[in-house]
């Protein structure tokens, strides 16, 4: 029977193995972290935290640009008009890294407050309840462990004919080892990673190529949102290719040339691939003790986190639920709540708010236009932000804000927000989502004015269910 001191293992110190570490605690368990890189994981140290911090540099230089418009000229320490900024990137990327760092630092301290031990290695099951550690100074470990649970994430995908050599042909893991700016960078993939870096960099001053396989850039989201992207990204100068699979990456002497399966050549400084990931399942023993794993190597999971074996847990990219940081550390805290015998609710992705850090961003949560068109219980409403007074006076003229609810009794079921820091607009949609407020509700709670919070308003508004 499961106890509050019982030994609870974890494999990985991402989002997900670190968050359950804490709840594991305190608990009471005895709680190892196994973790090869540093705790945080990729999220922290190569992948969120370092992305967003190298879209926060190029969002600030993007600055400038609005100030122009608002008529602000800006001179440097001589009196000369300074037209734009140029990034060093040896620069940001030491800032991004050092960021990072003390981001890792932060997270392992508060580990170790509260009594969890961390190994810097790897580890694999060996048996159900027995873990080996092979540690980075070449020791191992054996671990008994009432609980186990799997965050081990995922890995940029690479392929045979686009293989990242760190220097021209990069994942989004090797981007902040770069000393130099790159002159042209073709990006390689037009989801989510690759359109934020693809902004990232033409906002730092690149010459940007995004090579998208599909009819348009973010194919998996909002399409009037993606509609938005795409046309500030062709505005800024970005080169933008539909409907345009790349089929291999090839060094030059000073730069890559990107093959199209059209036979179209693409050429440039670097390449950037952002073409998936894989989870990072291989060699942990799972199968070999009956975890069952799905086509793409993900552990198959329950709303609980469970594993098909009993005592197995897993949470993260390495399960494939969503690949969001805040997905992950909700898993995490879900299985120990469960494995320890806590109070527990299953995860409900419903309510889970996601934001595409571009500019301006892309944040939704609850259901998208693709559901609300197939359903005729559904009603929508779209305003435009260049309505907004707070957008007027910001300069602001890309963007809008969606809200779907349902027909006959005004229940929220879903919202879009396309707006600079939308990351920071969308909550109040998520709290309605989640509460199953009705549009009147959201409605009736007085905005500040001129905000650009009141276009929320104003949409739940405009959905008013009238008898």
């Amino acid at each position: 029977m499961i106890t509050r001191d019982t030994s609870v293992v974890i494999i990985g110190g991402g989002p997900g193995g670190y968050e359950a570490a804490l709840v594991a605690a305190q608990l009471g368990a005895t709680v190892t972290v196994v973790e090869r890189d540093g705790v945080g994981g990729a999220a922290v140290l190569t992948d969120c935290v370092p992305s967003k911090a190298l879209i926060a540099t190029a969002d600030y230089m993007s600055d400038f640009e609005v100030a122009a418009r608002l008529g602000v000229r800006l001179q440097d320490a001589d009196g000369d008009e300074v037209s734009d900024a140029v990034a060093l990137a040896h620069t940001v990327n030491d800032r991004i890294l050092d960021l990072a760092a003390a981001q890792s630092t932060d997270i392992q301290r508060s580990l170790e407050q509260v009594g969890v031990t961390v190994l810097r290695g790897t580890a694999r099951i060996a048996d159900r309840g027995l873990i080996v550690a092979e540690l980075a100074d070449g020791e191992a470990q054996e671990l008994a462990a009432e609980v186990i649970l799997v965050a081990t994430g995922a890995s940029p995908r690479v392929m045979d004919t686009m293989r990242p050599d760190g220097e021209r042909i990069l994942t989004w893991q090797q981007i902040y080892t770069l000393d130099e700016l790159p002159e042209r960078i073709i990006v390689i993939g037009s989801g989510v990673t690759g359109a934020e870096l693809a902004q990232a960099y033409l906002g730092l001053g690149s010459q940007v190529v995004l090579v998208s396989s599909r009819e348009r850039v973010l194919p998996g989201e909002d399409a009037d949102a993606a509609t938005v992207i795409e046309d500030v990204f062709r505005k800024r100068g970005m080169e933008v290719l539909g409907k345009s699979r790349a089929a291999a990456v090839e060094r030059t002497a000073d730069g890559v040339v990107v093959t199209l399966v059209d036979g179209r050549t693409v050429e440039g400084s670097h390449a950037l691939l952002a073409v998936g990931s894989v989870p990072n399942t291989a060699g942990l023993g799972l199968e070999e003790i009956g975890v069952e794993l799905g086509p793409q190597g993900h552990l198959q999971v329950d709303r609980v986190s469970r594993t098909t074996v009993p005592g197995i847990y897993a949470a993260g990219d390495c399960t494939g639920v969503l690949p969001l940081a805040s997905v992950a550390a909700m898993q995490g805290r879900i299985a120990m709540w469960h494995a320890l015998g806590d109070a527990v609710s299953p995860l409900n992705v419903t309510g889970v708010a996601a934001n595409i850090f571009t500019e301006p961003e892309i944040a939704t949560v609850g259901i998208g236009q693709a559901a609300a068109d197939g359903s005729a219980d559904v009603e929508s409403v779209m305003l435009p932000l260049a309505r907004n007074p707070r957008a007027k006076m910001q300069g602001i003229t890309d963007g809008f804000v969606k809200l779907f609810c349902r027909k006959g009794y005004g229940t929220v079921l879903g919202g879009v927000v396309v707006a600079p820091k939308a990351s920071e607009l969308i909550h109040p949609v998520a709290l309605a989502v989640q509460n199953r407020l009705s549009v009147d509700q959201v409605a009736s709670t007085i905005t500040v004015y001129p905000s650009l919070s009141g276009s929320i308003a104003e949409a739940a508004r405009q959905l008013h269910q009238s008898d």
